[in-house]
């Protein structure tokens, strides 16, 4: 699943087996960015953590917009493992199939509605140009509605995912199509 040596779950032993039993039990399965973890299971755990938190926990951006976030994230990073994943999430709560293709291709998003629009339109920019993001790119956000934490929540996810596909990119971790499906949400 990956360029490297991973311990599979049937062979996985102490915290890294309790580790394996929790994401069946929570999740469905283990995901393969996450079984890449397996040589040093504290940073599974503290990936898990993060993702978590930032990906479900409370904020005044929706899943789908967390999920829309991670797509054009990870499609400007070409990481195609990620946008395969989470554009499978994305699709529980948006089933345009002309949005979803936008998202996952980071292509006509200045055509979405507006709220998404200026959510994506900040990720794809904080990805590919940091340097030139300006203070006036939160005062776009701010019009749209959001609050000061949720422009942290935002930054700290696409922060996120560019951390994560450079995993995924950097190890070769690959996916079928049974991986990508059938989990549930936490």
């Amino acid at each position: 699943m990956s360029w490297i040596e991973e311990i599979e779950i049937s062979e996985a032993g102490g915290k890294l087996a309790e580790m394996y039993a929790a994401l069946v039990k929570q999740r469905g399965k283990v995901s393969n960015i996450l079984k890449v973890h397996s040589l040093n299971p504290a940073a599974m755990g503290d990936h898990l953590d993060l993702y978590m938190t930032l990906m479900f926990g409370k904020s005044g951006l929706s899943r789908a917009e967390r999920e829309a976030v991670a797509v054009v994230v990870s499609a400007n990073n070409d990481c195609e493992y990620c946008v395969r994943h989470h554009a499978e999430a994305l699709k529980h709560y948006i089933d345009d199939e002309e949005t979803l293709t936008m998202l996952m291709t980071a292509d006509g998003l200045e055509t979405l509605e507006p709220r998404l629009s200026n959510i994506v339109r900040h990720a794809e920019k904080l990805t590919t140009a940091p340097i030139a993001m300006t203070e006036s790119d939160l005062d776009e956000l701010r019009t749209e509605g959001l609050s000061d934490k949720d422009i942290l929540d935002l930054t700290l996810i696409v922060a996120y995912f560019n951390f994560v596909n450079r995993i995924a990119l950097g190890l070769g971790v690959t996916f079928t199509a049974e991986e990508l499906s059938g989990y549930r949400d936490a």
